[in-house]
């Protein structure tokens, strides 16, 4: 499923949608969100010669779903050593599912500025939305059951490549 067409086909339609990489910066969010915004920020800067920043958000306190996920969370600083403030921001993440973590990262977002325009990229949309939520860009669509799950690896943190369709468990 990680295809290198797949990143090409995104991260050009990135450059073109913003007239290069001028004014445009990448929010991962935690975890795999962070490793597939730096790479695409790192390809934009090949190709752009400037690298868009890139930041890393902790949504963990924004969730909806906090007292049914842990008793005690562990609270990451928020990373974001630029301002976001009238900027393009790409939010990326590895899978849109339901909606509910975009719904809780644009939370985060907004508490740390007004950014120009939003946009979520993400390398699978497996749907089954809740909220009223869509990706500008997409990796790949995968059509899933409820009762599946999308597992990303990425080398960065998991130190492999891939995707897998699972069972729930």
């Amino acid at each position: 499923m990680l295809q290198q067409g797949n990143t090409e086909a995104r991260r050009q339609g990135i450059i073109e949608r913003h007239d290069g990489a001028e004014g445009l910066v990448f929010v991962g969010i935690r975890r795999r969100g962070v490793p597939l915004a730096e790479r695409l920020a790192r390809k934009i800067g090949e190709i752009e010669k400037v690298s868009p920043p890139v930041a890393t958000l902790d949504i963990t306190f924004y969730r909806d779903d906090l007292s049914t996920v842990d008793s005690k969370p562990v609270v990451h600083k928020q990373a974001a050593p630029f301002s976001i403030e009238a900027k393009d921001v790409i939010l990326v993440d590895d899978v849109l599912y339901t909606g509910r973590t975009t719904r809780a990262a644009l939370d985060a977002l907004v508490d740390m500025g007004r950014p120009r325009r939003v946009e979520l990229c993400v390398l699978i949309d497996r749907g089954h939305r809740e909220l009223p939520i869509h990706a500008d860009h997409v990796g790949r669509t995968v059509q899933t059951s409820d009762t599946e799950v999308i597992e990303v690896r990425l080398r960065e943190v998991d130190g492999e490549e891939r995707v897998m369709l699972c069972e729930k468990q």
